[in-house]
């Protein structure tokens, strides 16, 4: 960093971006840059197959202790801070004592499948409908709406307590400015309560009937507020003076955002713990007739936008299995050399539904399945079979979105750790058939919550500053045959037709033997 940087009286933003795997804080300057980041992992809880779980204080510490981390190893201090903004993991779902701030227990990750039978159940009372046309969400386990039910039900005395008005309900957001301000303000934006499953996106209300459907008591629920707008101070003890918090969106919303994804038609796909794909349809929500969701993307000065979205749910995780699985590598890095050590995967596929499928399939009894092995099968055809499978998964979400906007996409621009990999981003380009764009920056997630802080204090002027800010780093042109491309989707499908539905007997036996 140089010296003009450090100089006192210039000013920043600090975005935190609290996500599944790690907490990350990272320092903007005023033209979008990056001037330090900070990360830290923190542990994975799975208790039982299909059950995925954080502990909230390990995430408050976390990312805590790294956003003090960019401030110390900068040299900026706490003054020079114009706003702090706020992304997070989405539908994570914690309670939490009002008094004491105490969670009642472990976070319910958003990869979390424990409730699919009771997701099942709505779907069979005919309740899905109602549920899509109020939220714009699908019925699954992914939301939190059935996570939140699942606490009330199984944590001994909560749903009592929770009736009294003595616990809070929240998703990451509403925990991390819990704790911000010392339980001062409890809150959660637009983007975020629309993956709640029990937020109506037309009323930006919380929704009577959907509450009475899942018995969900209204004082559990945070107040809901704009994207971009200061919401409150943080305590002056954390950081010796209080800083206003005036930007909040769920990861993928604030990676649309920082993407500058700002006009109808533009996408934008994060490659992270999962992969994320999002289209700007405007000021008016589309109805999915592809199985996709309709969701709000942010709020600012009164005027929302909206988007469609399809979620993978195992995209960088995949590169983890391999590491923590498999272990057939160390690092994540390795992965691109060892799959670049063949030319293709020797007809191998990996369906990585390891948490079930997301958009567009929405199967939670899906596993994940590997086939086409051969004894000359080894580490780099699999390796390259992982990432061909992260760009495979987004292809069916893409097709569906072009499907239910009813355009031709020009191009997807594209963030997060993996859109790192020239291999990966080949490969998506050479699949979709499509354009793939990668930014100078590629901590989008981040710098849209920055973003949208900054708006609100005055540090950017207005959302055209933004996007004449956003710069290409590289474009990926598709280079497969289109005979080609169609016989590696045919061969996708064929593997993902047998991955489906194939925890649904295991499940069954697993409730018959507890009940």
């Amino acid at each position: 960093m140089n010296q003009q940087t450090t100089q006192a009286g210039q000013q920043f933003v600090l975005a935190l971006d609290q996500g599944t795997s790690s907490s990350r804080a990272i320092l903007f300057d005023h033209s979008g840059n990056v001037v330090r980041l900070a990360q830290r992992e923190f542990r994975q809880y799975y208790p039982h197959p299909g059950h995925v779980e954080h502990d909230p204080y390990e995430i408050w510490q976390s990312q805590l202790a790294v956003a003090h981390e960019v401030l110390n190893s900068s040299g900026i201090s706490a003054s020079q801070l114009r706003a702090v903004g706020i992304t997070n993991q989405r539908e994570t779902t914690l309670l939490w004592d009002r008094k004491t701030g105490e969670p009642v227990g472990r976070a319910l990750v958003w990869q979390d499948r424990r409730t699919a039978p009771m997701c099942e159940a709505l779907q069979a009372a005919g309740h899905d409908e109602m549920i899509r046309e109020k939220t714009g969400l699908v019925v699954d386990a992914y939301f939190s709406g059935t996570k939140l039910r699942w606490m009330l039900d199984n944590i001994p005395g909560a749903r009592e307590r929770a009736q009294r008005g003595e616990l809070a309900f929240g998703t990451v957001d509403s925990w991390l400015i819990w704790q911000l301000t010392d339980g001062a303000r409890h809150v959660t934006d637009v983007s975020n309560a629309s993956r709640t499953m029990l937020f109506n996106i037309h009323t930006f209300q919380w929704d009577d009937a959907l509450l009475a459907l899942l018995d969900i008591p209204r004082k559990v629920l945070p107040e809901v507020v704009p994207s971009s707008g200061e919401v409150a101070r943080t305590a002056p003890r954390l950081f010796g003076l209080e800083v206003p918090i005036a930007g909040i969106a769920g990861d993928q919303q604030a990676a649309t955002f920082g993407q500058a994804c700002l006009s109808p038609g533009m996408a934008k796909n994060t490659y992270g713990t999962g992969c994320f794909l999002l289209m700007n349809t405007g000021d008016q929500p589309v109805v999915s007739r592809n199985r996709l969701l309709t969701t709000i993307g942010w709020q600012i000065g009164g005027q929302t936008q909206y988007c469609l979205e399809g979620g993978v749910f195992m995209g960088g995780a995949t590169i983890q299995w391999l590491r923590d699985g498999l272990k057939i590598i160390e690092s994540a890095p390795e992965v691109e050399p060892l799959a670049r050590q063949c030319d293709d995967t020797g007809g191998v596929v990996l369906v990585p539904a390891f948490a079930g499928l997301g958009a567009p399939h929405w199967d939670a009894f899906a596993r994940g399945t590997l086939v086409g092995m051969t004894r000359g099968t080894g580490r780099a055809q699999i390796a390259r079979a992982a990432l061909e499978s992260i760009a495979l998964q987004s292809v069916d979400v893409l097709d569906a979105m072009q499907k239910d906007a009813g355009i031709s996409l020009a191009e997807l621009r594209v963030d997060g750790g993996a859109s790192r990999s020239d291999l990966l981003m080949q490969m998506q380009a050479d699949l979709l058939g499509t354009t793939v764009v990668r930014p100078r920056i590629t901590e989008t997630t981040a710098l849209g919550a920055a973003y949208l802080a900054g708006l609100a204090t005055g540090y950017w002027s207005d959302v055209g500053q933004i996007a004449r800010q956003w710069q290409v780093q590289q474009r990926f042109e598709p280079n497969l045959s289109s005979d080609e491309r169609a016989h590696r989707l045919a061969r996708w499908h064929r593997a993902v037709a047998r991955a489906r539905d194939w925890a649904r007997e295991d499940d069954a036996a697993a409730g018959a033997a507890t009940s």
